[in-house]
């Protein structure tokens, strides 16, 4: 993946920014004098997320994770729960709808299904009932998905996500920036990883990273790319690789994700023909948006693909109205985590040893504020 600069910082906003930080600090600071409590579990708590608002890569890390640990040990995921259709507590089934639980959720339930999938807005109260309830009182580790602000819940790691191409020491703060809080809180992590890199990223681009971040002793700096898997037809059995793409196809680039400019870029490696139509982050489609879709898709030039990813697929799977055309020519582009500098090994080491350390078998001694 090619470098590009994404961090955009509207400057007239900045007295916006200051009263947000203001309110930031104060409910940070609560924290700290413990009139807000936050609750530390026995069991491995491992907090995925990050501070700046959307498009780090939260879910394919998660789901590097959960590869890493789900047949070592029972593991949930909870989440939020982005944008469902329903309140409170939910435990995902294999057939629970995806407007039920959200897009990501629904994702990783159907990837991993001997792991448990909950969602929660309260990550303590859904802690809680993964370690309560009957059907769920197996587990033995959970990983909390976009938990980095939620600091009613202490995990015993901490993982921050920061995108390469938009350094948390190069941007501001919301509505201004897109941090979710400051750079400087980048020290709750027990681990920085920074995603999205390119693949032949050069020793100084790593010296140059390491030294903007400015870690502490106690933090791991990881930096990792993204690969892509093989293109799979949602609507029909079939597969292609991503290099197979002419360059005479038409490339139908349907997304609802943060930051699709990259995936663009990639693309534009195989075909120059690329039209994307670009919706925000976990967009539900609407019936004018799918005529618009068919529409455009409709207007390209044979040969032709379309190509969308696999959050977007989540919620196409329940659309109508999909046109036949376009759903002979859909595919989903899969992507998968890498760590460079071959430090893969390193980092599951960190999770692996960890988990199997804190697993409620008695070895760990029960904190004083523990459930």
């Amino acid at each position: 993946m090619e470098e590009s600069d994404l961090v955009k910082v509207n400057r007239w906003l900045l007295p916006l920014s200051w009263l947000y930080g203001l309110g930031v600090a104060v409910r940070n600071a609560l924290f700290d004098m413990g009139i807000l409590k936050s609750q530390r579990y026995r069991l491995p708590v491992i907090s995925v997320g990050n501070i700046t608002s959307g498009g780090t890569g939260k879910t394919p890390h998660v789901e590097y994770i959960l590869r890493l640990l789900h047949k070592k040990c029972k593991v949930a995921v909870l989440s939020r729960g982005y944008k469902r259709k329903t309140k409170g507590y939910q435990l995902a089934r294999l057939d629970t709808p995806m407007q039920a639980i959200g897009d990501e959720p629904w994702q990783v339930r159907q990837k991993f299904r001997d792991i448990y999938v909950a969602v929660d807005k309260s990550r303590a109260e859904g802690i809680a009932r993964l370690c309560g309830d009957e059907a769920t009182k197996d587990v033995e580790a959970i990983l909390l998905d976009d938990a980095y602000q939620h600091l009613y819940v202490t995990p015993g790691l901490n993982i921050l996500l920061v995108d390469y191409h938009r350094l948390i020491t190069n941007d501001e703060l919301l509505p201004a920036g897109r941090l979710r809080e400051p750079a400087e809180n980048k020290s709750r992590a027990n681990i920085v990883v920074v995603t999205k890199c390119p693949a032949n990223m050069k020793p100084f681009g790593y010296r140059v990273i390491q030294k903007s971040l400015d870690l502490r002793p106690y933090q791991d700096l990881f930096f990792s790319t993204m690969r892509y898997g093989r293109l799979k037809g949602l609507f029909i059995d079939s597969e292609r690789r991503l290099e197979s793409i002419r360059p005479e196809e038409s490339v139908f680039l349907l997304t609802g994700i943060a930051l699709p400019e990259q995936m663009r870029q990639d693309i534009e490696e195989y075909s120059p023909n690329v039209t994307s139509l670009s919706f925000p982050d976990h967009h539900l489609f609407t019936p004018s948006d799918i005529r618009r879709i068919n529409a455009r898709f409709r207007s390209l030039p044979e040969p032709r693909i379309a190509i969308t990813t696999e959050k977007d697929a989540s919620r196409l799977i329940f659309t109508e109205g999909l046109s036949d055309e376009l759903c002979e020519c859909l595919y989903v582009l899969p992507i998968e985590v890498e760590f460079l500098r071959g430090e893969g090994g390193k980092f599951n080491e960190i999770i692996t040893s960890y988990v199997l350390e804190h697993t409620r078998n008695g070895r760990v001694a029960k904190k004083p504020n523990a459930k």
